[in-house]
């Protein structure tokens, strides 16, 4: 069924409105906790207002803000500052300093820089099957703090003022991965479809071109439809937001 996605994209820029609340509202304290909360509210208000999805270069509005080149160098400052704090929560919680945490929590940080020059060679190259293995460590990420966040809760006791970001940690794990599962079966599928764009440079694409289009295949079906809505404008920005008021006054 080719449905279309105007009205969705419409309005998930009240997700902008959100960010916005959560950016104005962010209290000062310790600038690990607070400074990647603001990097995100800021970006994530940005791509509720101007969607891009990089596949085929696909954009909502025709506009030079829809820039699929700046919003992924915007996105690479938010994806890395926000899985640093997730990790850095693991490590104010591990009161006990276990290795296996310490290992993981860091495994996060190197993980997201990988799938960071990931999502980059698939840009600059067009080849789709880069966005596979950028989404697979993902996976990596949040496989990574669900063990790490298990492990805390479950072996070495809870923190008594701060149980409820272990279990955000393992409820958001317990709903993504299976999730995640699907989206890498949708990336996977798309890559054996679909040949290396041709044409300009991958950089001279990422810079000029823009396909708008609103129709539900181009913006990845419900996958990719709820991979916006949860990403960018509710489920990840409201977790944040949890952290810095929880944490950031330590």
């Amino acid at each position: 069924m080719n449905r279309d996605y105007t009205v969705p994209l419409w309005l998930l820029k009240l997700g902008a409105l959100l960010n916005v609340y959560f950016l104005l509202n962010t209290p000062d304290g310790d600038p690990l906790i607070v400074v990647p909360a603001r990097i995100l509210f800021a970006v994530s208000a940005f791509r509720c207002l101007f969607p891009v999805r990089y596949e085929h270069n696909v954009v909502f509005h025709d506009s030079i803000l829809s820039s699929i080149f700046l919003t992924r160098l915007l996105a690479t400052f938010a994806e890395i500052a926000y899985v640093f704090q997730f990790s850095h929560v693991l490590r104010v919680l591990d009161t006990e300093h276990v290795p296996f945490v310490s290992a993981l929590s860091w495994l996060m940080v190197v993980q997201v820089a990988i799938s960071q020059v990931l999502v980059w060679a698939a840009i600059l190259t067009g080849r789709l099957t880069l966005y596979f293995y950028e989404e697979l460590g993902w996976a990596i990420i949040f496989a990574a703090n669900t063990m790490a966040s298990a492990y805390l809760y479950f072996n070495t006791g809870t923190p008594v003022t701060h149980p409820i970001l272990l279990e955000l940690n393992l409820l958001f794990g317990a709903v993504y991965l299976p999730w995640q599962f699907l989206h890498l079966r949708m990336l996977r599928a798309n890559a054996k479809r679909d040949s290396v764009e041709r044409g300009e440079s991958g950089l001279l694409r990422a810079i000029h071109v823009r396909d708008r289009r609103t129709d539900a295949e181009s913006w990845g079906g419900p996958i990719g439809l709820s991979w916006m809505i949860g990403y960018w404008a509710t489920i990840i920005p409201a977790w944040v937001y949890a952290i810095v008021h929880l944490l950031a006054a330590r």
